[in-house]
């Protein structure tokens, strides 16, 4: 009983490690055939770099954010990630203004002391928090993103798999020895 549960949470674990493996494998290959980070649906994950957000979602977290549309509206206090010179900040929104029929929304961190200094339109806007996050995945997420993760998500698939063809080989080996030997 006690070898079966074992046996049980072992390849639970794999299965959960192997799927883990594969999901940021699809992730990052997707990202570089696309060009750009791969969507889901509607929705984006993002990586949290900084901790302007914190406490709503630490640094290091990722997040769910829905792509934006030309029919999304946004309201004060919405969570939303938005472009400013080619970088992308996730801050929440705390004054919409609209001049002339252009609308312009002021943002700011909620660990930061004060609004910040540029103003953001509807173009700028990547998508809208959606309240989803898992802490800590992000730095993962950002290793699988460079060079080295890359080449590592390929490469170490390849080697458990070869280990894995080499065990069963071995097992099976045993069992026919045994079954010779009977």
């Amino acid at each position: 009983m006690k070898k079966t549960l074992l046996t049980i949470l072992s390849n639970f674990v794999k299965v959960m490690f192997g799927g883990l493996i594969c999901i940021l494998a699809f992730v990052v290959i997707s990202s570089r055939i696309s060009g750009h980070e791969p969507s889901m649906l509607g929705y984006q994950v993002k990586s949290v770099l900084s901790g302007s957000m914190e406490p709503t979602f630490q640094t290091g977290s990722i997040i769910s954010i829905k792509l934006h549309t030309n029919q999304t509206s946004y309201q004060k206090n919405d969570i939303i990630t938005f472009r400013i010179k080619e970088k992308l900040i996730t801050h929440r929104i705390i004054e919409i203004k609209n001049k002339n029929g252009v609308i312009t929304y002021k943002t700011k961190g909620d660990n930061n002391n004060s609004a910040d200094l540029w103003t953001v339109t509807k173009q700028d806007i990547v998508g809208k928090y959606t309240g989803f996050t898992i802490p800590y995945l992000g730095y993962a997420l950002n290793y699988a993103n460079s060079k080295i993760g890359s080449s590592l998500l390929l490469i170490i698939p390849g080697i458990l798999l070869i280990t894995s063809a080499i065990y069963s080989i071995g097992s099976a080996k045993k069992e026919l020895e045994q079954t010779a030997k009977a």
